[in-house]
């Protein structure tokens, strides 16, 4: 049987799957990253779970490919670049690296990326060629696949919606920038919203309960599924500045579909009608139900490695 790799890398744990061409995971094991202060290391230690994990069951595998998720990843170099939260640090020539130990077509791209190719192979996106999928977690990431290709551009690193800047002198972002969307449209972004109307408001509210670091995006849900008027206003400016950027987008890319995945999208219907709402107050006339605000059919469990093996199975094809 075909098979591919696709390896997700977090900052603690990264993952290792065995996938084949119709995107079922036959096979996962975990590998710490933290273990490893050397990127040498930890590829020699991801080539021996590799091997390992070929064993699995009673089946041949034949490996065609291997593909890599990561913070910081380059497409173009094949380079892991400057990734804060991994324990490498500098540029990463993780591809020349890797393919000393297999020599096997192999691409590595950021996991927002990954999840798009994964999403236009396994997921909802397969008959799209024009898409964006934003993950909605801690921070936002997202991937642009454009006239059925993913976005690189010319550094590699296109597509960080999550690094627009809507509100110059805003929140203070990781990046060092200061008003970018992930700062207003993510569960942390979400909790930030809600503190600073707790303040501003003097509703009776569940959320006051909570202490500022205790608040997580989970008790707004809830407290919103009671009718909590604070946490309804978290949820509709949050997507209110999550509507602007989708509109913004559709002026240079005229998406056929905006797809959302990851934690924070599994709010449902709290964020997605009031998000229809103001893109539908905000959007071009010549947009207008032009294009779907849809949510990823495929698992969180499985969504980093699939796209990873997804993009394997992308270099396999070039191939032919």
């Amino acid at each position: 049987m075909d098979v591919s790799i696709g390896i997700d890398i977090g900052g603690t744990n990264s993952s290792v799957g065995l996938v084949d061409r119709e995107g079922n995971v036959l096979k996962t094991q975990r590998i710490s990253t933290t273990r490893y202060p050397v990127a040498e290391e930890f590829i020699r230690a991801l080539d021996y779970q590799i091997t390992d994990i070929l064993k699995h069951g009673s089946e041949e595998y034949v490996l065609k490919g291997i593909g890599v998720g990561a913070p910081n990843a380059n497409y173009h170099r094949g380079t892991i670049e400057n990734a804060p939260n991994l324990p490498w640090k500098g540029i990463i020539p993780f591809k020349d690296i890797f393919q000393t130990y297999r020599n096997v077509p192999f691409a590595l791209t950021n996991d927002a990326n990954a999840a798009a190719i994964g999403e236009k192979m396994f997921g909802i996106a397969k008959n799209f060629e024009n898409f964006v999928i934003l993950t909605l977690g801690t921070g936002l990431g997202s991937g642009i696949i454009l006239n059925g290709e993913l976005l690189y551009g010319h550094t590699g690193f296109a597509g960080e919606m999550g690094h627009l800047i809507m509100i110059p002198g805003g929140r203070e972002c990781g990046c060092g920038q200061q008003g970018c969307l992930e700062t207003y449209v993510s569960a942390t972004g979400i909790c930030r919203t809600a503190v600073e109307l707790l303040a501003k408001r003097k509703a009776d509210s569940p959320l006051r309960k909570f202490k500022i670091e205790e608040l997580t995006s989970k008790h707004i849900s809830d407290a919103a599924e009671q009718g909590d008027s604070i946490a309804l206003e978290a949820f509709d400016k949050t997507a209110e500045m999550l509507a602007l950027a989708i509109v913004n987008t559709m002026v240079f890319a005229s998406l056929e579909a905006v797809v959302l995945f990851g934690g924070f999208a599994r709010s449902g219907d709290l964020l997605m009608e009031p998000l229809k709402k103001w893109v539908d107050k905000y959007v071009l006339v010549f947009f207008r139900d032009t294009f779907e605000i849809i949510f990823s059919t495929v698992t969180e469990d499985h969504a980093a490695i699939l796209g990873a093996s997804a993009l394997a199975w992308k270099e396999v094809a070039k191939l032919k």
